[in-house]
C-alpha cells in the first residue's frame, strides 16, 4: 500500500498562484523555479511577487512590462505622478498597504487601482466588498509602487506627529467634558486614531493661548488647513494631512453632542475645555458641508470676558456716561447693532452684569448661549423644538421678568414682542444686524413696526466695530500727510501739530505690530427731535444728521478719535469704517 501511495503525493503538483502561472506560460519562469519561490512565500509570510523580486528572476521592469502585454492591462509609471493629487480618502491607507495598491481615481461606479499584481484576486474581492465598487486594474513597476504606498503612509503619521509632538503638551493634563456616553461603538475608532484627538486637543490649546477668537478647519480638493483668527486677523497654523477631514470632523462631532451621520445639512452644537482645575472654556461649533467635506469653525467662548467690566470695552466718557444711563432706566429697549464677531454679545452680557443684582429677575433667550452668567435665566432657542424667541418671550412675560435679553431680532413677531415688553415696564436688550445706529431704526421700520411704536420703545442704539489695538510696545509715530488726514474725516482745525498718529512695527511680544483689540463705538440715545424724524417716517440720513448736531460720534469718527489717541492705527480705523 505505501509502495502504491508514494508516487502519487509525489506526482501531486503545487497550486501555483495565478502570477507564477501566467509567468510560465509566456516562459519567463520554470516549473521548479515558481514552486520553490511559493514555498519560500508561505513559509516566509510574505507575497509571492515581493520573493519573486527579491530573488532576482525578473526585474520588477520586466515583470510590469510583461504583464502589461499578457493581460492587456495599461502601464503606468508611477513616479510621473503627482503625490498631492491622489485622492486620499476613497479606499483605506490600511488597506493599501496590506495589498500594496495605490487609487489613483474613480470613475463612475469603478476604481482605477495600480498594482503590480493583476492576478491578485483577494485584492480586488476585498477593495469590492469595502467600497462597493468594481475594480479596474493598472500595472505599475513594483518597486515604484512600494516607494509610493510607503511614503503615503510615512507623511501622513510623520505630518501628524510634527503637529502634535510639541514639548509643552500634555494629553492627560486636559478632558474634554460632555462627550457623549452612548457612542460606544466610536470608541474603538477613537483609540485608533490617537493623533486625531491628540491633533484636535492641541489646536484647541494654542487657539486659547493665542487668543484666537475662532478655529477655522477647511477641507479642499487637494490640501486641508486650519486657520486661528487672532485680533480679528485669520492665520494660517496647520497643514494636516488631508486624509483624516473625517476623523476630524468625526471626533469634533462626538465631542459636540452632533449627529456624526450626518454630512449634508450643517449642525451647530457646543463643547468644553478644562484648561486647569478652575477653569474651563466653552466653544461653539458649526458645521458646513462644502464641495470637498465639512467646514468647522469653533468659536472660543470666555466667560470671564463678560466680567471684565464696561472700562474693558473701551468706550469714551460720554459714550459710557449715555450707556449707564439707559440700562438704568425701568424701561425701554436697547439694541446693540453691529456684524458678526464684532463684540455684541460682549458688550450686552457686560451690561447685564452691570444689572445682575438680588432683587431683580433677567431672563435671556438666545441661539444659542454663549456665556454662562450665575443669577440669570438663560434660554436656548430651539426651533426644531418649536421653541422660537417669539415663544421664549411669551413664556418670560408670564415670569415677571424685569430685564429681559433677547439674542437677536430677526423676525416681526419677536420684534413685536420684544417691543410690547418694553412698553408695558420691562427693559429688553437685544441685538440687530445693521451698519450703524441710524440704519437701524429704518430697518425695523422695514420689517413692518409701526413708526409710534419705535419711538415710543426705543430708548438707546449703540452701534459697534472691533479694530486691533496697537502694540504699545512697538508702536512709531507715523508720517501721513495733511490731505490723508482731511480725506480720512480729520478736520483743518483738529489737525494743529498737537497730536501725531501711530503705525504698527511688530515685536515679539505682538501680531504684526498689533496687540488685542478695542472697541469702536457710536452710542445714540433716542431723543425727541429723533423721535419726532421716527414718527413722520424720516430717513436714515435725517436721524444721522439729527444725531451729529446732539453731539453723537459716527463710527467714522470715533475710530479717528481712537487713532488720534494712539489706540489704534488710521489704515485699521479705515478698514473697519464707512464713511
Amino acid at each position: 500500500m505505501a509502495t502504491v501511495d508514494s508516487p502519487q503525493k509525489a506526482a501531486q503538483p503545487v497550486a501555483l498562484p495565478g502570477l507564477a502561472r501566467a509567468l510560465m506560460s509566456v516562459d519567463k519562469l520554470n516549473q521548479k523555479t515558481a514552486e520553490e519561490i511559493y514555498k519560500k512565500s508561505v513559509s516566509g509570510r510574505s507575497s509571492f511577487i515581493a520573493e519573486l523580486i527579491g530573488a532576482n528572476v525578473i526585474t520588477s521592469t520586466d515583470l510590469a512590462h510583461t504583464l502589461s502585454s499578457i493581460f492587456g492591462a495599461p502601464l503606468l509609471d508611477v513616479q510621473a505622478l503627482d503625490r498631492e493629487r491622489l485622492p486620499h480618502d476613497l479606499l483605506d491607507l490600511k488597506l493599501c498597504q496590506a495589498y500594496r495598491v495605490v487609487v489613483l481615481s474613480k470613475r463612475n461606479n469603478r476604481l482605477i487601482v495600480a498594482t503590480a499584481d493583476p492576478t491578485n484576486q483577494e485584492a480586488a474581492e476585498k477593495i469590492k466588498f469595502t467600497t462597493q465598487m468594481g475594480v479596474d486594474w493598472i500595472i505599475a513597476e513594483y518597486d515604484k509602487l512600494i516607494q509610493l504606498v510607503d511614503a503615503a503612509a510615512k507623511s501622513s503619521n510623520e505630518a501628524l506627529d510634527s503637529i502634535v509632538s510639541s514639548g509643552d503638551f500634555e494629553f492627560g493634563d486636559i478632558s474634554v467634558e460632555e462627550a457623549t456616553e452612548d457612542n460606544n461603538e466610536a470608541a474603538p475608532n477613537e483609540v485608533e486614531d490617537a493623533p486625531v484627538v491628540r491633533f484636535l486637543h492641541k489646536m484647541l490649546l494654542d487657539a486659547f493661548n493665542m487668543r484666537a477668537s475662532d478655529l477655522h478647519f477647511e477641507p479642499y480638493e487637494h490640501s486641508y488647513r486650519v486657520r486661528f483668527r487672532i485680533d480679528g486677523e485669520l492665520r494660517e497654523i496647520a497643514s494636516p494631512p488631508i486624509a483624516i477631514k473625517e476623523k476630524l470632523a468625526s471626533r469634533i462631532k462626538v465631542i459636540s453632542r452632533l449627529d456624526i451621520s450626518e454630512k449634508r445639512v450643517p449642525q451647530d452644537g457646543r463643547m468644553k475645555l478644562k484648561v486647569s482645575p478652575d477653569r474651563v472654556i466653552d466653544f461653539r461649533v458649526s458645521t458646513l458641508p462644502t464641495l470637498f467635506g465639512e467646514k468647522i469653525v469653533i468659536r472660543i467662548l470666555d466667560p470671564s470676558s463678560a466680567k471684565l467690566g464696561i472700562d474693558a470695552l473701551g468706550y469714551e466718557p460720554e459714550e459710557k456716561e449715555r450707556l449707564l444711563q439707559a440700562i438704568n432706566r425701568p424701561y425701554g429697549m436697547i439694541l446693540v447693532t453691529g456684524p458678526t464677531g464684532s463684540g455684541k454679545t460682549v458688550s450686552l452680557y457686560t451690561c447685564l452684569n452691570l444689572l445682575n443684582k438680588p432683587g431683580v429677575n433677567i431672563a435671556t433667550a438666545e441661539d444659542p448661549s454663549e456665556i454662562n452668567l450665575p443669577g440669570v435665566n438663560q434660554v436656548n432657542v430651539n426651533e426644531k423644538a418649536g421653541l422660537t424667541f417669539a415663544v421664549a418671550l411669551k413664556s418670560f412675560l408670564r415670569q415677571d421678568p424685569d430685564i429681559i435679553m433677547v439674542g437677536e431680532i430677526r423676525d416681526l413677531e419677536t420684534a413685536d414682542i420684544s417691543i410690547k415688553a418694553a412698553q408695558t415696564g420691562h427693559l429688553v436688550l437685544s441685538t440687530l444686524h445693521t451698519n450703524d445706529a441710524p440704519t437701524t431704526l429704518t430697518r425695523m421700520r422695514n420689517m413692518g413696526i409701526a413708526p409710534f411704536n419705535i419711538a415710543s420703545s426705543v430708548i438707546l442704539i449703540t452701534a459697534q466695530r472691533l479694530a486691533r489695538r496697537l502694540c504699545p510696545q512697538c508702536k512709531e509715530p507715523a508720517d501721513i500727510p495733511h490731505e490723508t488726514l482731511v480725506e480720512a474725516g480729520y478736520r483743518d482745525e483738529e489737525i494743529d501739530g498737537s497730536w501725531v498718529t501711530y503705525r504698527p512695527v511688530g515685536c515679539s511680544a505682538c501680531n504684526n505690530g498689533y496687540k488685542g483689540r478695542v472697541g469702536i463705538y457710536q452710542v445714540m440715545p433716542i431723543s425727541e427731535e429723533i423721535q419726532r424724524i421716527i414718527l413722520r417716517d424720516g430717513s436714515a440720513l435725517d436721524i444721522a444728521e439729527q444725531a451729529r448736531r446732539e453731539g453723537v460720534r459716527s463710527l467714522r469718527e470715533a475710530g479717528l478719535h481712537k487713532a488720534r489717541i494712539g489706540l489704534t492705527s488710521l489704515e485699521e480705523v479705515l478698514a473697519v469704517t464707512n464713511e
